[in-house]
């Protein structure tokens, strides 16, 4: 359990509570979470984060009406940067997309803007909409994240409750590589519903070598707790630079989508560009 998961500021969001589908638009739909909730627990404030990124969505289930009653469809693409004040709550940005559907707008731009704006609103920091027409993205082959996958290990595994304490010990000697991991087996729980969350992750780094069964360890204690994706992703990032203490470090999470959504977390301390394509379970 997180330990502002019954905090005054979760209390207004719609996620976890019966609620009503509206199909014109409505930009107060969209509801946001600090990034201070989890944050301050970690001891990071705004001027001292070790990290930047984005949390990239992508929007499967976006339609809206042309000025001539003609249904539009298409796939979206955002950015949320890293200094936000806020992320977006993910079921109020499903319902304030649905709000689009019946919604008469004039060009695909006006819908890009609106996006934007509403978004930068909700969020109070920079975010960054495209729109992709479906013949743009037909044809794309599903991706794959590069590096070595660390799932395929012979270990025993019996607890699946989150702790630090597999990377307290995971370095050791002094022998320095650059190397990037992977697994697959990340999975964690919304932490207003703690329905599951399945993940991806992409962990490159330059420093002392971390034990790979050690750090299968630690991912996969994030299988009973509850937090948001970009949460996690902060959390790992912070929990290896502080116990690991690589040189460099990048953190990239894509996971599967929910309600026609799904978002991809980075934090990185260099130059890092994730890469976009969607991966087999998105």
């Amino acid at each position: 359990m997180s330990s502002y998961e019954n905090h005054q500021a979760l209390d207004s969001l719609t996620l976890g509570k019966s609620t009503d589908y509206r199909d014109n638009y409505d930009a107060s739909l969209l509801q946001g979470v600090p990034r201070s909730l989890n944050r301050d627990p970690l001891g990071l404030t705004a001027d001292n984060l070790p990290f930047h990124g984005a949390d990239i969505w992508t929007l499967y289930e976006l339609s809206w009406l042309n000025s001539q009653g003609l249904p539009q469809v298409a796939v979206g693409h955002v950015e949320l940067d890293y200094t936000s004040v806020n992320l977006i709550e993910s079921k109020s940005f499903k319902l304030y997309l649905n709000s689009f559907n019946q919604t008469r707008f004039d060009t695909w731009e006006t819908v890009r803007q609106t996006l934007e704006r509403d978004l930068r609103a909700c969020a109070q920091g920079n975010v960054s909409v495209r729109l992709h027409r479906l013949d743009e993205l037909e044809g794309q082959p599903v991706a794959h994240f590069h590096g070595t996958c660390i799932d395929d290990q012979d270990i025993s595994i019996d607890n699946y409750q989150f702790t630090t304490d597999y990377l307290q010990h995971a370095v050791s000697g002094e022998k320095q590589v650059e190397e990037t991991l992977v697994s697959h087996l990340l999975k964690s729980n919304c932490l207003i519903t703690h329905q599951p969350d399945w993940g991806s992750i992409q962990i490159q780094y330059r420093g002392c070598q971390i034990d790979r069964e050690k750090l299968l360890r630690y991912l996969v204690s994030f299988r009973h707790h509850n937090e948001f994706h970009e949460q996690c992703v902060e959390r790992i990032f912070n929990d290896i630079l502080r116990f690991c203490q690589p040189e460099t470090l990048s953190v990239y999470a894509r996971y599967t989508r929910r309600g026609g959504l799904d978002i991809n977390p980075w934090r990185s301390n260099t130059d890092f560009v994730p890469a976009t394509g969607r991966l087999a379970r998105q």
